[in-house]
């Protein structure tokens, strides 16, 4: 590892900034892990996207559908593909907590920056503070790696502001994918700013929270690989421009990538996010590939509605 656990809070204030992506994992016509794939996609991120960090093996990469050893490997693929390039972020969620340690120890041995783990599901608990507060410092003490919480609603709840601070006194606690109404999260930046970074995917809100609540991470999801080529990054530029304090011409770039946003929005089909972002990455000349059980896949119709949403967006491929 690259720091020491007591060290973990100020690291990652001095290296996790900027544009951090979600990665899809790409899988064969067969729905095996596609290797070599997610090379590609790295390589491209990295060094034509200019992404500065990786959060690997989350619910963009469908990690409930993988082997505990295909997520090892996606781990150290990562790891290794990133270097000195760019960061890393492993998820190690699970239900069972000594999966999740495992995973923990296999992030700190393959060279993984950081870990992150959801709040988990609970069952018949109302009184969440205590439990959820105990759950993070039982990781926190087996595990020398920063660990990062992540909160949103498909654990049946949010983490309270008030909760998350708690847990932010733990010494390797460092950061939190709060994927939560702007309500709470600014709370929580207010709370406990000094002592985590504090994010949240949504995209179009990156630069007021930047300008407004002084964030420096964008913690994470698939639009820097999806709203930009290597010809066309908007996001990176009006990112820089919110970071130099120039708001207004970084307003200007951000809503300029407003239809590529609609064209996103308006034909991805509800019940099928993923796949509908693996085929825009097609589109985009990346390796997409298709889905795992329980996602589903694209229709041919619903193919050729993205088509004609992808050729009318203004990206420049």
């Amino acid at each position: 590892m690259k720091y020491e656990k007591h060290q973990a809070k100020e690291y990652s204030r001095d290296t996790m900034r900027g544009i951090w992506a979600a990665a899809l994992n790409p899988f064969d016509d067969q729905h095996n892990f596609d290797e070599a794939g997610l090379r590609k996609n790295i390589r491209h991120w990295i060094d034509d996207l200019g992404i500065q960090g990786l959060f690997v093996a989350g619910k963009q990469g469908e990690f409930w559908s993988m082997s505990l050893q295909e997520r090892k490997n996606n781990m150290t693929i990562a790891a290794n593909e990133c270097g000195d390039k760019a960061g890393t972020i492993m998820s190690i969620s699970d239900q069972n907590v000594e999966t999740v340690l495992e995973l923990g120890r296999h992030a700190q041995d393959c060279g993984a920056d950081y870990v992150v783990v959801h709040a988990p599901m609970l069952s018949f608990c109302h009184d969440r503070d205590e439990v959820l507060y105990n759950y993070y410092k039982y990781l926190c003490d087996r595990l020398d790696i920063g660990i990062a919480m992540w909160s949103h609603p498909d654990s049946g709840y949010l983490m309270e502001p008030e909760t998350c601070a708690r847990i932010a006194e733990l010494p390797n606690i460092m950061a939190v994918k709060y994927s939560v109404p702007r309500d709470m999260y600014k709370r929580l930046t207010e709370m406990a700013g000094d002592k985590i970074l504090v994010s949240t995917s949504a995209e179009p809100d990156w630069l007021d929270n930047i300008e407004e609540l002084g964030w420096q991470l964008y913690l994470c999801s698939s639009p820097p690989y999806q709203i930009q080529t290597a010809n066309d990054l908007r996001m990176h530029e009006y990112t820089e421009l919110a970071f130099a304090g120039k708001f207004d011409q970084a307003r200007k770039v951000r809503d300029s990538l407003d239809p590529v946003r609609d064209a996103i929005l308006r034909s991805k089909p509800a019940g099928k996010p993923t796949a509908h972002g693996k085929y825009w990455q097609t589109l985009l000349g990346q390796v997409g590939g298709t889905v795992r059980h329980p996602m589903l896949e694209l229709t041919e119709a619903e193919k050729s509605d993205v088509r004609a949403a992808f050729e009318t967006c203004g990206l420049k491929l």
